[in-house]
């Protein structure tokens, strides 16, 4: 069990490495460089083969132009629902401040993670506005509950950032994948890509700690809730942020055999949607959020699997 002392130093800890290295989304790119500039034509706009609709044979089939277009889109309409996504974590970071007393280190830290995704969604959304793609980001259900969603963090923290890991993993985990691989991406998204993983592991880190430093205040009831809920709300944030909505389908052109196919039909796919939950299924483990029931709601949702055996675990690695 993580003590208090133990929980309180670790967030000064963190606190202090975003002072020492944070990024501001118009001093640390530079939009205005050559090399940065988004050409609708540039080939590099094509999906990765890490992405689950680049390697299909629809996606490889299309002409060379229409692969640029429809990579440019999709990787534009992601970086919206992700900046949708951290609208809603921003405000509920506000919402659960205001219960913390005095010299909770837990409020300047928050504050650093409010402060760093403001900057995300300046980032984010200034891609899409250069992008001249008109996205629409989440579902229209999604967008829809966005404003209320932060209310859960001042009634149901844990839950809440539950919710926060479930939004923050698969992006992370997706982003990592396509740095790793190392392929010729565009100068400007691998930028962006790089600032925000780079100050995601702090966030993820900050959920990871918030829980396990809770978990064992949660009452019996309350925890068999949780336990169930967690695979529930993991797989609809992943589907929100990774599955294209209807409107994106239809502005790409995405049959929908293979959308149903893609997302998450075919083994390949199946592997991914797996691989994303390694972090979180671990955790779960070690919260003693995982039991047969639990488990078998992993299963039904298709995000079961092996545990990862430590935070960011590629899942070369664990394979």
């Amino acid at each position: 069990m993580t003590t208090k002392q133990e929980f309180h130093d670790s967030l000064r800890t963190l606190s202090q490495a975003s002072v020492e290295q944070h990024f501001d989304a118009f001093v640390d790119i530079d939009w205005d460089h050559p090399d940065f500039a988004v050409d609708p034509a540039d080939p590099r706009w094509k999906l990765p083969r890490e992405h689950v609709l680049g390697s299909h044979e629809w996606y490889l089939g299309l002409p060379e132009e229409e692969q640029i277009r429809v990579g440019l889109y999709l990787q534009a309409n992601v970086t919206k629902v992700g900046l949708q996504f951290e609208q809603v974590l921003i405000a509920g970071i506000m919402n659960y401040l205001h219960r913390l007393p005095n010299g909770s280190p837990e409020f300047r830290y928050a504050t650093h993670e409010a402060t760093e995704e403001c900057h995300h969604t300046q980032m984010f959304q200034e891609f899409v506005n250069r992008s001249g793609a008109d996205v629409a980001g989440g579902s229209r259900f999604f967008r829809g509950v966005a404003p209320i969603l932060p209310l859960a963090a001042s009634i149901v923290p844990f839950g809440f950032f539950i919710g926060v890991l479930a939004g923050e993993e698969p992006i992370d985990h997706m982003q990592k994948a396509v740095l790793r691989a190392g392929d010729d991406m565009h100068p400007l998204l691998q930028r962006i890509m790089q600032i925000h993983v780079a100050e995601e592991a702090r966030h993820i880190g900050f959920a990871h700690q918030f829980l396990t430093f809770n978990a064992p205040r949660l009452g019996p009831i309350e925890r068999q809730l949780v336990a169930v809920l967690t695979p529930v709300v993991m797989r609809w944030l992943c589907d929100e942020i990774i599955k294209p909505s209807k409107r994106a389908r239809r502005d790409i052109g995405l049959p929908d055999d293979v959308f149903k196919e893609v997302y998450w039909a075919q083994p390949s796919s199946r592997k991914v949607l797996r691989d994303l939950f390694g972090d979180v299924r671990m955790l779960s483990e070690d919260i003693g959020l995982m039991n047969p029931v639990s488990r078998r709601v992993w299963r039904l949702l298709k995000i079961d699997g092996r545990s990862a055996r430590f935070r960011g675990e590629p899942a070369s690695a664990a394979a």
